[in-house]
């Protein structure tokens, strides 16, 4: 560090497509930033949405990181849908720019009545314990899934969906300086 003083945050990029490339460079980011003894990461989002497995894989990384993940829908105009929403639930801090969503995290791509059934009840119950642990409206990320409700920023924080508004990285850095949050294994 060239300065003690002034914390180090390692930025990351999600953009496009969650699919194994993105995942493998999230979770090798967070491993980085862990190496290197970095204060936080930040995961700038605007995606669609992607694979699950990918998304489970990211998810882990953030849950099981001794660095803080701050998640920042961001830039104006950006979406954090479908395993973006799950991804948002499952930072310890979640943050949107203003003109951004999320939601619309409906699983897509399974066939057979009896198999989405399961998919759709594994997703509620899997979004539903991330916004739980992260003291967010787990029933508004229920009906994300099931019924795949999108909602604007403003209305995602009168909903206790995110943590806070930022209009760009410089405010939110400021704006969350000095907060606690919980990391892997219990600690803060």
């Amino acid at each position: 560090r060239a300065q003690a003083d002034r914390p180090v945050v390692l930025q990351l990029d999600l953009r496009g497509v969650v699919d194994p490339f993105m995942a493998n460079y999230i979770a090798g980011g967070i491993t980085q930033a862990e190496a290197e003894g970095a204060d936080a990461v930040l995961l700038t989002i605007d995606t669609p949405g992607g694979l699950d497995s990918s998304m489970r894989q990211i998810i882990q990384a953030i849950l099981n990181s001794d660095v803080p993940v701050v998640c920042y829908v961001s830039p104006e105009g950006a979406r954090a849908a479908s395993a973006g929403t799950f991804i948002m639930m499952g930072c310890p801090v979640a943050a949107m720019a203003p003109g951004t969503n999320i939601g619309a995290a409906h699983p897509v791509g399974v066939a057979g009545a009896i198999e989405q059934k399961k998919v759709t009840n594994d997703a509620v119950a899997y979004i539903q314990s991330l916004a739980n642990r992260n003291g967010r409206n787990a029933e508004w990320a229920k009906e994300a899934v099931v019924n795949a409700v999108s909602i604007p920023a403003e209305e995602a924080l009168q909903k206790n969906v995110i943590d806070l508004i930022a209009p760009s990285i410089p405010s939110l850095l400021s704006d969350i300086d000095g907060q606690t949050v919980e990391v892997a294994g219990g600690q803060t």
